[in-house]
């Protein structure tokens, strides 16, 4: 079973991968950073990293030749599991502001705004540790998981889903922000699964495991 991790320039590629690989030592699959479009579509899971300004990053997903028609394809039309992270979530909203309004893959209705906390003490970007908790804990990505898992944030921006149901788990930083959303076969997550040590790992093996 192949993953492709989706090289289109996203500063966090590479502990994304490694953090994979490390992870499918316990299940088989092979871990594939790649731009290739037809790899792409023939992968048995698709992971988008992420880090950075919103449009910057889709400007570099759209620079991938035939990169955004092959994640279509594999993704809305055959149903392989994909996995958004960071701003590689971010990017399935349908439309991002930051500096200016961005069209995403809209993949899953909503806006992707600038945190705004109640506290006005809690510093933007958020960066560390927080507490999910889990709106659905039975999705195979979260087995092994509950409420309270510490997972690792660095962002300034969040992801406002229209159908409140596509958000899986959120966490509280002057208030609720999404930090795992899904879909059928698509999730993706607000924190870096790759620097948040266990919890990081089980959430990246329950991906590679999960036959959506």
């Amino acid at each position: 079973m192949t993953v492709a991790v989706i090289d289109y320039g996203a500063g966090n590629l590479k502990s994304a991968a490694k953090a994979l690989s490390f992870a499918a030592l316990d299940t088989g699959n092979k871990v594939v950073v790649t731009a290739d479009a037809d790899v792409i579509r023939k992968a048995d899971h698709i992971v988008l990293p992420g880090v950075g300004a919103f449009a910057e990053c889709k400007r570099g997903l759209e620079s991938l030749a035939g990169g955004v028609a092959a994640m279509r394809e594999a993704v809305l039309e055959k149903g392989r599991p994909f996995l958004g992270i960071c701003v590689g979530m971010q990017l399935m909203a349908t439309v991002g502001v930051e500096y200016g309004e961005h069209a995403g893959l809209d993949w899953i209705k909503g806006r992707v705004v600038k945190l705004t906390p109640s506290d006005p003490t809690l510093k933007i970007p958020q960066m560390g540790w927080n507490d999910l908790r889990l709106h659905n804990a039975a999705h195979p990505i979260f087995t092994g998981l509950a409420s309270g898992a510490h997972a690792y944030f660095v962002h300034s921006y969040h992801f406002i889903a229209d159908n409140p149901a596509d958000v899986l788990a959120d966490v509280d930083y002057g208030g609720p922000v999404a930090a795992a959303i899904g879909r059928g076969n698509m999730v993706g997550v607000q924190f870096h699964p790759e620097k948040s040590q266990a919890v990081g790992l089980q959430l990246l093996g329950n991906f590679l495991r999960w036959r959506p």
